[in-house]
């Protein structure tokens, strides 16, 4: 889960304060205030703040929910639905998913006053909320790709008088449509600022709205709907199943719609739980030595050519981030200061992060004797 979709000088505005940091990464034992059933595949879960002082976070960050399913623990990143500046307590949204480890254990086994552990906010699909901005977020969400576009939508229409939302939200059928009501309400609430328009795979005889799969002529009817307030000041944002947003790219592309403009939150449901693949070892390959630097301490590990680097630290009981261990959430990035690394999947990093040097410790693999990552 990545991208920092807006530009460097957006002028921040006050977050919410985040607890001082300490060594190694932070954890969390929260208490499940109420389990609410969204659609018949899709759940929220929302938590109490610890009593030792409110958890910051910012819209279109994630939580890591540890937990042990059949006796080996698993963590897996769920999108906040919540915002910072309208709710009280946090929540993410987690939808069954076919083979999903940790997303259907979670429906079947989670309560109210069950307490889990999880790992401190991060991702970097963010942006700074300042009153004086004027923008038009144009959103593509699939299923439960809506779970960080909800909490932006609050984020926005509470922050920015005078920036509107357009979402475009995919979905197989009217009763797996999650935060329906609430999209309503908010539409209605903010009347004029939001604009919602359904998708479905699979319409009712009564159905009004669009139906079949996004295509480059519903592209352009969709654009006829909504408001156009240029390209400078247009920013669009997509999450959601990997085809859905595979095509959605494209047809921006072919309307013309700047790369730039365009940012994706990867989604790791139905991808993480596959089965692990061996990283290829290559006739070159040799244990490598790399230094990381992580929380104001310095480590040394010795990596084998068929283990990533997150996977060996783990091993030598070093303290790192991580979440998906899949290349996706970025919760293990670093940027390698020096040497080169491989990395097996790329998608959770922007072409401008790509060039920058960071890395994915999680599916990365030294190529040289001298790499060094500082994360954080």
């Amino acid at each position: 889960m990545a991208f920092n979709f807006f530009k460097k000088s957006d002028k921040p505005a006050p977050q919410p304060a985040k607890e001082e940091t300490h060594s190694g990464p932070r954890y969390y034992d929260l208490t499940v205030r109420e389990i609410v059933q969204e659609t018949k595949d899709a759940i929220s879960i929302v938590f109490d703040q610890p009593t030792s002082g409110k958890i910051g976070y910012k819209s279109g960050q994630f939580l890591t929910l540890i937990a042990h399913v059949n006796g080996k623990e698993v963590r897996r990143a769920y999108s906040l639905c919540s915002s910072p500046f309208v709710d009280e307590r946090l929540a993410v949204s987690v939808k069954r998913v076919d083979n999903g480890l940790m997303s259907n254990w979670l429906p079947d086994h989670l309560k109210a006053t069950d307490i889990i552990k999880v790992l401190e906010p991060m991702g970097q699909f963010t942006t700074e909320y300042n009153p004086q901005q004027k923008r038009h977020l144009i959103m593509f969400a699939g299923g439960s790709g809506i779970t960080p576009m909800m909490s932006h939508i609050k984020s926005l229409l509470t922050q920015e008088r005078d920036s509107i939302v357009s979402l475009i939200y995919c979905n197989r059928n009217i009763d797996s449509i999650i935060f329906k009501d609430e999209l309503t309400r908010l539409e209605t609430t903010y009347e004029g600022r939001l604009h919602v328009i359904h998708i479905l795979d699979e319409a009712p005889m009564n159905w009004q709205g669009y139906s079949g799969l996004l295509n480059k002529e519903m592209l352009v009817k969709l654009f006829e709907r909504i408001p156009d307030w240029g390209i400078e000041k247009s920013t669009y944002l997509m999450c959601g199943p990997e085809g859905m947003m595979k095509n959605v790219d494209s047809l921006l592309v072919e309307h013309k719609i700047p790369k730039e403009k365009i940012f994706k939150e990867s989604f790791v449901q139905g991808t993480i739980d596959k089965e692990k693949k061996e990283a290829p070892v290559s006739t070159e390959s040799k244990t490598r030595e790399v230094t990381i630097r992580y929380d104001g301490q310095e480590y040394k590990v010795m990596v084998p050519p068929n283990k990533a680097i997150l996977e060996t630290a783990l091993d030598q009981g070093i303290d790192l981030p991580y979440s998906c261990q899949s290349g996706l959430c970025t919760a293990c990035r670093g940027k390698a200061l020096s040497g080169k690394v491989k990395l097996d999947e790329e998608e959770g990093l922007s072409q401008s992060e790509r060039a920058e040097g960071y890395v994915l410790t999680c599916v990365g693999h030294p190529l040289t004797d001298d790499v060094v990552i500082e994360i954080g």
